[in-house]
């Protein structure tokens, strides 16, 4: 039986010369991840790009299995040496991304400025540093 595309996920496949867009729009998660994997490998086998950017602009959620997905398509890039680019990574993907410590291993048109600038807005801030009791 053929899966069908999970109406919660949309991804969407831009050509160009040696760079192939997926646009992705709903959520990411385990119902849907694998269809980002399948287009993905799909879109590296076919076309054969020297990048990959991943437009997160229209990502409404990103869970654990989601987050697992985008490590994957990044260990498939690497092993091809392809470029891999997130694009437009909603604050709710950053803060994931910082949170789990691999923000550094993904290339993103969000600069290392903007994360903080992307949090305040969120409600979370540091904590104050902790004073021994005393």
């Amino acid at each position: 039986m053929t899966a069908l595309p999970h109406p919660l996920l949309t991804v969407t496949v831009e050509t160009g010369p040696r760079t192939v867009r997926l646009r992705i729009g709903g959520d990411l998660d385990y119902d849907t991840s694998d269809e980002l994997a399948a287009r993905a490998q799909e879109c590296l086998d076919t076309h054969g790009p020297d990048a990959l950017h991943l437009d997160c602009a229209k990502l409404r959620l990103c869970d654990s299995m989601g987050v697992s997905t985008l490590l994957q398509i990044h260990r498939i890039t690497g092993a091809r040496g392809v470029r891999l680019r997130l694009e437009d990574p909603p604050a709710f993907l950053e803060r994931i991304l910082t949170v789990t410590g691999i923000r550094g291993i993904f290339e993103t048109s969000v600069t290392d400025a903007q994360p903080e600038q992307a949090h305040a807005d969120d409600g979370l801030r540091p904590a104050p540093p902790r004073t021994p009791p005393g």
